[in-house]
């Protein structure tokens, strides 16, 4: 038995290494030639489909794809000139190089490269894997067994090729293109909208330098930005948890009526309502005419909600808070009803009251399950446009800055990029923006309960 599993770990495995170390010659050449091996034990179908496919990238390589690559290096260096046309007396414009398109078709043609190497590596293994086949007395499969494999053993495959293609081409490769455009001076400012070229972590220092205009914009915009997220997410959590436990209350009557009630807001689409509360807190709105007729405030003052920057962080949070607690409110609840009523018996019996009952055992449980909902609704919070961008709009903003005292950093990316044409720093932004946020998210999640101690409330 110890023999039989040591002649198991001895087995190579069907990697493409141990395809050009261990393989035979038809193998080693399904390197150069995809499909080879294929072909040599009679699997010619599936060698045409490598053949065809390293012909059909060869050709695009050669093609196309080596000039895209190629100028991607300098991302262009001809512009668009004037030229005088004889015959017609007049002036006309030739097109010139346009070094976004040469930058998108260059970070494509990068992808069909490793692609091309992914084939190169399917090409190894599928034909030592067949050599492995012969060796162990084992029959060559064949197209229709390969076809039936992957409708059964290999399913996961299928189920999974279109999935990731569709993630591969809509999510990372405009991810990597944005990342590009960090390292570019793609900007109105010089006029590099339509040629521009690599500038290196230039873009970096200048988000970064406390001394520049844009490193004062951004420290002061990532501060806000922590403190927004963090406040927004845990107001909606203990509130929505407060009002969890204030409708379970057992003297509380008509619950599902008053769970109606706040769910209500969910119905409507959070844009119509968030532009409603703006209207309604303008100077000229129906909160500050209301507050002058009750005599609370002079007949022609108003309630800075959107000109004084604390006002307008205290107010943009508090909005968060009618659009969000209804959330938090359902998912507490469901967590409410499924804690073990044996715990508060318990409790009880040793003589514990509500407030010692709920640091000791709803307060934990709580934070056990929803960590991860935490985690995510703080990624909200810090990505949240809409909020902002409907209510307050980033105001007040100092004059000749681009971000206003409650712009996130989302929202400054927007204005920076749609707005202002900084398109270079708004990748910078961007950047930025995944990275704290992932940092945060990462080390919360780690240092957590739910994941430290996964079996404490099994």
């Amino acid at each position: 038995m110890g023999k039989k599993n040591k002649d198991i770990s001895m087995k190579p495995k069907c990697t493409a290494v141990n395809a050009l170390r261990y393989g035979s010659l038809a193998v080693r050449l399904s390197a150069a030639i995809f499909g080879f091996g294929c072909f040599a034990k009679s699997q010619i179908i599936k060698g045409l489909f490598y053949l065809l496919a390293e012909a059909f990238l060869i050709f695009y390589l050669i093609q196309s794809g080596a000039a895209n690559i190629a100028r991607m290096i300098t991302l262009g260096d001809q512009a668009q000139q004037k030229v005088w046309n004889e015959a017609k007396n007049i002036y006309e414009y030739v097109d010139g190089d346009r070094s976004l398109i040469i930058l998108l078709y260059g970070i494509v043609t990068l992808f069909i490269v490793v692609l091309f190497f992914c084939l190169l590596v399917s090409s190894l293994k599928s034909a030592y894997k067949v050599q492995l086949f012969v060796k162990e007395g084992k029959p060559v499969p064949s197209f229709t067994d390969e076809i039936k494999a992957l409708l059964d053993k290999k399913l996961h495959i299928s189920l999974l090729t279109l999935p990731t293609a569709g993630v591969l081409m809509f999510t990372v490769l405009p991810l990597v293109f944005m990342i590009s455009m960090a390292f570019t001076d793609y900007s109105k400012e010089g006029n590099k909208l339509v040629l521009f070229d690599w500038v290196g972590l230039i873009n970096f220092k200048k988000i970064l330098d406390l001394g520049g205009s844009l490193g004062q914009t951004f420290w002061p915009v990532l501060g806000w930005t922590l403190i927004w997220a963090i406040a927004a997410t845990f107001t909606n959590y203990f509130l929505g948890m407060f009002l969890a436990l204030l409708i379970n209350w057992k003297e509380i009557r008509i619950k599902k009526f008053w769970r109606f009630c706040f769910v209500l807001t969910v119905a409507i689409p959070h844009f119509v309502t968030l532009l409603i509360i703006q209207q309604m807190l303008q100077p000229e709105g129906a909160v500050n005419i209301l507050l002058r007729n009750m005599g609370i405030i002079g007949a022609k003052a108003s309630l800075p909600f959107f000109t004084d920057a604390l006002w307008a962080r205290i107010t943009v949070i508090i909005i968060n808070l009618w659009v969000g607690v209804p959330y938090t409110l359902l998912q507490t609840t469901g967590i409410l009803n499924n804690i073990p009523q044996e715990l508060y018996d318990s409790a009880k019996v040793d003589g514990a009251g509500p407030i010692i009952t709920f640091r000791k055992i709803t307060l934990p449980y709580m934070l056990f399950i929803t960590t991860p909902y935490l985690i995510t609704a703080f990624a909200g919070n810090i990505n949240n446009f809409n909020v902002i961008f409907l209510t307050s709009q980033g105001y007040p903003r100092d004059v000749g800055s681009t971000a206003g005292k409650t712009d996130l950093l989302i929202t400054w990316l927007y204005k920076l990029t749609i707005e202002n044409q900084y398109f270079n720093v708004g990748a910078v932004i961007g950047i930025m923006t995944f990275i704290t946020l992932a940092i945060i998210s990462l080390v919360t999640f780690r240092y957590s309960g739910s994941n430290k101690n996964e079996e404490e409330f099994r």
